[in-house]
């Protein structure tokens, strides 16, 4: 069998960002950092990248195109209810929130924290990683809508995105509380929000 192909030193870039930024914040990530990281020679990074911001922003895609693999193979896509892939999708996002911060907490979350006013380059592309995934429930939520008869003055977007406000929301008290307890608590709150929402708490279920 051929061996598998040797990441380039672009794609040791990319994924020694996406370490070190979850790990440390990208302001206190340097260049020299993300090339000690990567094992690459700085010369390599300006090859590739015309600075810090530039490789920022391709993380934020590279991120995306990850992640977003992982999410279209799991296992909360293969219920028949909408309603319970919404749910089965608030489990999944709870059972990956394991170990430190730095592992489980979101790299476009993250960084358009702290770049949000000063790179508007960057915060498009974590704007458009955050929301992206978001757009990604919007299908099964308003299919939950329609199923169980829900009216309200709420769309699926708008739901869609406050899921992903609740959950960026636990990484950062994880981050200030120093585990992923209280993280995995408030995904708990979440799915108990959407239960209520869509009237379907425990014992009435229709």
């Amino acid at each position: 069998m051929p061996s598998p192909e040797k990441p380039s030193a672009r794609e040791k870039l990319l994924a020694a960002a996406v370490k070190l930024v979850r790990a440390q914040g990208y302001a206190a990530t340097t260049v020299d950092d993300l090339c000690r990281e990567a094992g690459v020679t700085k010369g390599a990074f300006f090859h590739h990248f015309e600075s810090k911001d530039a490789l920022a922003v391709a993380a934020a895609d590279y991120w995306s195109e990850t992640t977003g693999a992982l999410f279209a193979s799991a296992p909360y896509h293969d219920h028949a209810d909408p309603l319970e892939r919404v749910l089965a999708y608030i489990d999944f996002r709870a059972a990956l929130i394991e170990g430190a911060p730095a592992e489980f907490s979101c790299l476009a979350g993250t960084m358009v924290q702290e770049a949000y006013a000063a790179s508007d380059d960057i915060r498009a592309a974590c704007e458009a990683s955050i929301f992206g995934h978001a757009a990604t429930l919007e299908a099964d939520i308003e299919a939950a809508r329609v199923k169980y008869k829900i009216d309200g003055d709420w769309t699926a977007c708008s739901l869609a995105l406050h899921t992903q406000a609740v959950l960026q929301g636990a990484f950062i008290l994880a981050k200030a509380h120093g585990g992923p307890e209280i993280a995995r608590e408030m995904a708990g709150h979440l799915k108990r929000y959407v239960q209520l929402l869509f009237r379907q708490s425990k014992g009435e279920r229709k």
